[in-house]
């Protein structure tokens, strides 16, 4: 009998949550949050960037690179706790003017990176393979409003 209940609970776990399921769990400071759309696009940008290593990842690498004064886009996972693991991050990526965004899930993050350990920031890097999807998330990234 108890092996059926970890069994049972990896099965309610398995099924994707839908992105307005997903934005139940935000943080208060998940702002600017991306839309459903721009949420795919970061995620397909994300994809194609791990495949040519333009990327860094977590909050460690990403905060030296942006103190080094590495360009790129910011992306933030919205429903990582506590808070106080990465609220640095958009000030520091605000100082340094780089466009910045929080999507949904730390878990998508995660998944569009390759691994199966969730992430709560990821710094997109721009390269020539990509820069049409790069271009178009930067132009939609910088659009969002930025909180007060």
């Amino acid at each position: 009998m108890a092996r059926e209940k970890p069994e049972a609970a990896e099965a309610e776990a398995t099924p994707e949550l839908s992105y307005q399921e997903q934005l139940s769990f935000l943080n208060p400071i998940a702002q600017p949050l991306a839309s459903r759309k721009l949420t795919r696009k970061l995620l397909k940008c994300i994809r194609k960037a791990t495949k040519h290593k333009q990327i860094r990842r977590g909050v460690k690498e990403v905060q030296k690179f942006i103190n080094k004064g590495e360009t790129g886009i910011t992306v933030l996972a919205g429903d990582t706790l506590p808070i106080d693991v990465y609220c640095h991050i958009p000030i520091m990526c605000e100082d340094r003017s780089l466009p910045y965004a929080y999507v949904p899930s730390k878990a998508d993050l995660g998944a569009a990176v390759g691994s199966k350990r969730p992430t709560c920031v990821i710094m997109i890097k721009p390269h020539e393979e990509y820069q049409a999807t790069y271009d178009e998330c930067l132009e939609e990234v910088s659009a969002l409003p930025l909180p007060l």
